[in-house]
């Protein structure tokens, strides 16, 4: 084929709805001499053996886990004409994954991952050593045979992918436009020791300690590493009361509740889910009165969500703090290298977190109509993360996120049947 370039000739075909399980391919060939090909399926199934080939060693969260991703498809019960997941190849051998979910939001068809912002970052999942060789422009042809796959789509949005990534940066910088939002959280210590002597000052022992000796004043303290589904399911369920009861003070949307989302974090803990779900429980008389819920893969531990009581009694005694503050024990004196808290900025990662990592949203237009949408999001993220920064602002939206969401709750209700 030459030295034909992905731009100026048409090597695909689409994906479309009578070939749902059919694997397509197309080739190219580059400028510097390797050979880069792209297929597809909408079976997951069929990339399963490349997707645990290239996250055998680390994953950077659990949105790149073929169990998280396969278990989430289907408790969503997401269509298989709506699933697409394309393999990028280097002279044959697969360097780079894409996961991908087709939605159609405001007359817009766009491919994006499958979860939003329940995990705290995404990214391809590749070989990164093979995508570092193949420079810039190597891996922009890649990226560029890779979504000429995704024919049936206005756009492409790809959401939280970090700027740098397991020590390799700019793997990412050909893919799309790129527009910085976020930060990424993390721990990475070699042990507590280590933790305890570069994040914790004086002062901070000290306000620690006069925390938890508030909190030990109400009671037996217990805490506790659960892995059992049976006891598991139990703080699960108090989790997500502690955490709605905390969205309703704050005045924010319970997405866990209003997106059903519960019934998922329970089957992720269940045997046969191909997840290792560990919890991290704090009980003050044997009463739960703060929960962890984290994913474990190899030496690194992701935190997913957190909660605790509500009670104004107890909170003068910080038993989110004292969990957390016996997590970070517990974690880096086990063993775990790294300590995922996600993104978005909070008291808990200002003291705890050594590692901060810009993430940001990637935009490929498809069609003019796809074009459009892209900046028009793009201004909205822009706007978003203005208001993150102005309380008044902030505030404003929430309420008006409150009231769509008592609307759209009147109007559930009024669409269905009597008794």
């Amino acid at each position: 084929m030459g030295t034909a370039s992905v731009e100026s000739q048409p090597i695909l075909r689409a994906l479309s709805e009578e070939s749902e399980n059919t694997s397509l391919s197309a080739e190219v060939g580059v400028h510097f001499g390797a050979r880069l090909t792209a297929r597809a399926t909408r079976n997951i199934e069929e990339v399963e053996a490349v997707w645990r080939m290239l996250t055998a060693e680390i994953i950077e969260s659990p949105g790149q886990s073929f169990d998280f991703i396969r278990l989430w498809i289907a408790d969503r019960g997401i269509a298989t004409k709506d699933q697409c997941f394309v393999i990028g190849e280097v002279d044959g051998e697969p360097v780079a994954l894409l996961p991908l979910h087709r939605r159609r939001q405001l007359g817009v068809t766009v491919y994006t991952w499958f979860p939003r912002s329940q995990v705290g970052c995404y990214a391809p999942i590749s070989d990164y050593r093979k995508l570092s060789k193949l420079g810039p422009a190597g891996r922009a042809r890649l990226w560029q045979t890779m979504v000429a796959q995704l024919s049936d789509a206005d756009a492409v949005y790809l959401r939280a992918i970090p700027k740098e990534i397991s020590g390799f940066g700019g793997l990412f910088d050909e893919l799309g436009d790129s527009l910085a939002v976020e930060t990424l959280y993390r721990s990475e210590f070699s042990s507590w020791d280590e933790a305890d002597k570069i994040q914790r000052s004086r002062s901070r022992r000290k306000h620690d300690r006069q925390q938890g000796d508030r909190l030990a004043a109400l009671g037996e303290i217990g805490f506790e590493l659960v892995t059992d589904p049976v006891e598991g399911r139990a703080a699960i369920e108090v989790m997500f009361r502690q955490r709605s009861a905390r969205f309703r003070a704050q005045g924010i949307r319970d997405t866990f509740v209003h997106d059903k989302l519960i019934a998922f974090y329970q089957k992720a803990m269940q045997p046969g889910s191909g997840l290792d779900v560990r919890l991290h429980v704090l009980r003050l008389n044997g009463e739960i009165v703060a929960v962890r819920y984290n994913i474990v893969h190899g030496s690194r531990i992701f935190c997913l969500i957190s909660s605790m009581s509500d009670d104004p009694a107890i909170q003068g005694g910080s038993p989110g703090k004292q969990c957390l503050l016996r997590v970070m024990q517990t974690v880096f004196e086990s063993g775990f290298t790294m300590f995922d808290m996600g993104s978005g900025f909070t008291d808990e990662k200002r003291h705890w977190c050594n590692v901060q990592m810009p993430i940001r949203q990637h935009y490929i237009g498809r069609t003019l109509k796809g074009h459009l949408s892209v900046g028009l999001h793009q201004q909205f993220q822009k706007f978003r993360a203005q208001a993150k920064a102005n309380p008044r602002v902030k505030s404003g939206l929430r309420h008006i996120r409150q009231i769509t969401d008592k609307l759209t709750g009147r109007q559930k209700a009024q669409q269905q049947p009597s008794d």
